[in-house]
């Protein structure tokens, strides 16, 4: 059973970055694609960034040119780098396997990612 721990989320200004973390952990294999998910309560979790094993990386237009997605496929971890924040980025976030472009596994808690000035 596949467990994600997210973590790096807080309180930002308009304009400020935020690095997050995800660790896989209880037996993640190589996970080909993996993916940051977004919610705000009320809403559809939305799929922002997705990266391949080998580093095939796809972009929501919402988070385009901001945000950075990455991995390390030995540590089973990875990042989103946000950049230019925005309100409407606020949101709490997660990761998760893509499979199908659907989220394969349960979900971790997530982190909250609030941006106000």
């Amino acid at each position: 059973q596949v467990e994600f721990v997210e973590s790096g989320g807080g309180l930002v200004q308009p304009g400020g970055s935020l690095r997050l973390s995800c660790i896989a952990s209880g037996n993640p294999h190589m996970m080909s694609i993996m993916g940051w998910y977004r919610q705000v309560p009320g809403n559809q979790r939305e799929l922002i960034a997705t990266i391949t094993s080998v580093m095939q990386i796809i972009y929501a237009d919402s988070v385009k040119g901001r945000f950075i997605i990455s991995r390390d496929n030995v540590t089973n971890t990875m990042w989103l780098q946000m950049n230019s924040l925005k309100p409407e980025d606020t949101a709490r976030y997660y990761c998760n396997r893509v499979v199908g472009g659907r989220p394969f596994h349960a979900w971790g808690q997530g982190t909250q990612v609030t941006v106000t000035s």
